[in-house]
């Protein structure tokens, strides 16, 4: 599709500012998607949807599932796929367009991740509807479940969204009832045992024993899982599964006691819930799989078109359950339910359990099973309300879809606002460090621990767990940008690495690169800290000669030229180069990759405990990146004396990345601002020239009588030159 036909749609739509859809239309061909179909129509005016016509006849419809559900995986940033639906509800068409997923990193081909995907052309979406959801039977790719879960639900519950906005199938929008809607009640706060908790249906149970699973395994039909049945006695538990909504106040004291449950009430944000999920039994609810990558695969809540998949963040463990008369448990866990996805507690939902079965070395075959829960009538309060749409509005034909009406960006902002306040306190406070460098570094051993404080800070919270690692990706998808078509929405879908960027811009034209590269990136960080562990422990330390270290440092630029060059031609060949970068590796992924990328980024740190910051001297694309425009600066922060050089050496000596000249000039490129030589600076033990200064003033103090001489002191001398 051309440019001008692309503009012709955005023109078209006051949705085209908010809808993603338009900015990959190019990439697919109709035919793809609508079979028969040999154009696009216009955006649509109310739902950001397509038509795809044959001729003037409209034979389908196109839409993007990131515009509709939240499609987040593995790498915390958007799936996008193209979808293609016809006049019955049925899918025509799928097309996965655009990720960021590590899963062709880990040795699945990308080619099996669009097969599958590709594979839901002819779900009927009227179907689904009727199901929940879940009437098709799900095919995972062992290796990249998450991705693939999220795929599939997004896939499905974006088509369900569609069909009921457009009336697809004869699918209408779901209005909200008529009557009183209700709503917890919390003045209730009654306290229960729990056999009275389990007989009101406060808590629900799923319970499956050996036999129940084989034979689930069986009626599936694969052979390879049916050759490998569960072994034990039938009689024996594989899972007992329990489920509450424990911030309805009756169940949560109930069931947590008054101190946990007060804990839960303070973490709770407006507008959120929380599920508690117990579990005994040889199979885990948890599994390990949050252990690499921070999502709990094995469970999602679902309700109607509507569901949310736990990352860690939303998860928290419950060390006994208080009401009397529980059984124990293995695992109990509190997940949080986010405010931004609909979800209402006076409606059914249900838990769905993921339950996997080994048939190969890595191949295993998937089954789901539904824990169903509905919150007894007991807990809740009527309020009188208006008729309204659940999660529509339907007017003189025109659909409007909340979800839509609100950018994606804006929701993933919304639902972060605590984790952007605490990046933007510790830039803040890095800031004023930068601005009052002399008052702060008058204090050497302040200075140190300041520095390793804030270091474990980034590499720790914004590194291994926001996994806010800037990347020579980011410049290139920039760049990229600006050659095509340039749009804020796709660099502001993570707030963090937003944040980052916007403090490094600025930064730049203050202090250079260093503001970044020497205190908020979490491979620095992890290069800088375990360089200190091998000092401690006397690890000899290698001083490359300056003639070869001079000419060492052009190689960050060439690696960075030649990823820029390739970004021209095709930005996918040069992300894929860009993993001469690390940082996924070491940071993102937790080291959780295949052993050639481990293996990679391992030798780095370890060349990094003889050779202070190795990787960002002389291999680092990014820190390359960042110090050609960091030339632009404005300001010299770094103050240096005449004697800097000439005949001192010390600062040069101390330097932990050789940014100093023999001659005693800054290497402003090169420098990464850690202020060691600002203390140095002002350092009355170390620099000769504060010694001499500190030697005239004592003197001067004796001789006017201020200072009595010291008995037997002899006259000061200033340490040699280093």
């Amino acid at each position: 599709m051309s440019l001008f036909l692309l503009a012709s749609l955005q023109a078209q739509s006051p949705l085209a500012a908010d809808a993603m859809l338009v900015r990959f239309l190019d990439k697919v061909d109709v035919a793809e998607l609508v079979p028969g179909a040999d154009a696009f129509g216009p955006l649509q005016e109310n739902v950001p949807v397509v038509p795809a016509l044959k001729g003037s006849e409209r034979v389908g419809w196109v839409f993007l599932t990131s515009d509709f559900v939240s499609t987040t995986g593995y790498s915390g940033k958007p799936i996008h796929t193209l979808v293609g639906v016809d006049q019955n509800a049925v899918i025509t068409g799928v097309r996965l367009v655009k990720h960021s997923e590590p899963i062709v990193l880990i040795g699945i081909p990308e080619s099996k991740i669009r097969a599958l995907t590709e594979g839901y052309a002819g779900l009927d979406l009227k179907t689904e509807a009727e199901k929940g959801g879940s009437a098709h039977e799900l095919d995972i790719i062992s290796g990249a479940t998450v991705t693939i879960m999220v795929i599939d639900d997004s896939i499905v519950r974006s088509g369900l969204k569609v069909a009921r906005a457009l009336g697809l199938g004869g699918l209408a929008p779901e209005i909200a009832d008529t009557g009183p809607q209700k709503e917890i009640d919390t003045e209730k706060q009654e306290v229960l045992d729990w056999m009275t908790l389990t007989g009101d249906g406060s808590v629900r149970r799923l319970s499956l024993d050996v036999a129940q699973i084989n034979e689930a395994f069986s009626a599936q039909g694969d052979p390879r899982a049916v050759a490998r049945p569960e072994p034990g006695p039938d009689t024996d538990t594989f899972i007992d599964l329990y489920m509450a909504l424990a911030d309805v106040p009756s169940i949560g004291l109930s069931l947590l006691g008054e101190a946990e449950y007060g804990n839960l009430k303070k973490r709770l944000k407006e507008g959120e819930h929380a599920l508690l999920v117990m579990g005994r039994g040889r199979y885990s609810f948890k599994g390990s799989g949050y252990v690499r990558g921070g999502i709990f695969d094995r469970i999602q809540m679902i309700q109607h078109d509507i569901s949310a998949r736990f990352f860690d963040k939303q998860q928290s463990r419950v060390g006994e359950i208080a009401a009397e008369g529980a059984p124990a448990f293995t695992e109990m866990d509190l997940f949080i339910i986010p405010a931004d996805i609909g979800f209402d507690p006076a409606r059914d939902f249900r838990l769905q359990l993921l339950v996997q079965r080994a048939v190969g070395a890595i191949d295993k075959v998937f089954l789901t099973f539904d824990l169903g829960y509905q919150l007894p009538d007991g807990y809740l309060k009527t309020i009188p309300v208006a008729a309204s749409p659940v999660s529509d509005q339907v007017a003189n034909g025109n659909v409007v879809e909340d979800n839509v009406v609100t950018k994606l960006w804006q929701r993933i902002w919304q639902g972060r606002v605590f984790d952007i306040s605490v990046l933007a306190v510790a830039i803040g406070l890095l800031t004023l460090v930068f601005f009052f460098q002399m008052q702060v570094t008058k204090h050497e051993r302040f200075t140190f621990w300041f520095r390793i404080t804030f270091l474990t800070f980034t590499l720790v919270w914004l590194g291994w767990y926001e996994n806010a690692q800037l990347s020579v990706v980011n410049v290139l998808a920039f760049f990229s940008s600006l050659t095509s078509e340039f749009s804020w929405d796709a660099f502001l879908m993570d707030p963090l690495v937003f944040l980052l960027w916007f403090s490094v811009a600025a930064a730049l034209l203050f202090w250079g690169r260093g503001a970044y590269c020497g205190w908020l990136c979490p491979f620095g960080a992890l290069q800088e800290l375990t360089n200190r562990i091998a000092k401690f422990f006397r690890v000899p330390q290698i001083e490359v000669p300056w003639g070869l270290h001079e000419r060492l440092w052009p190689l960050k630029y060439i690696i960075f030229l030649g990823l820029f060059g390739l970004s021209l031609y095709s930005l996918d060949v040069a992300e894929h180069y860009a993993e001469v970068e690390p940082f996924k590796t070491a940071i993102i992924l937790k080291f959780q990759r295949a052993w050639p990328f481990v293996l990679f980024a391992v030798a780095l740190i370890v060349a990094g405990l003889f050779i202070e910051r190795f990787y960002c001297r002389y291999l680092c694309p990014l820190g390359a990146a960042l110090a050609i425009p960091a030339r632009l600066r404005m300001f010299d922060w770094l103050k240096r004396y005449r004697e800097c050089g000439n005949p001192c050496h010390r600062c040069a000596k101390e330097c932990m990345v050789q940014a100093i000249h023999p001659e005693g000039n800054i290497n402003p490129n090169e420098c990464l601002n850690c202020l060691h030589c600002q203390v140095l600076y002002q350092h009355d033990q170390k620099c000769p020239v504060c010694i001499k200064k500190l030697a005239k003033r004592r003197k001067f103090e004796v001789q006017t009588g201020l200072r009595k001489p010291e008995a037997g002191a002899k006259p000061a001398t200033p340490a040699p030159a280093e």
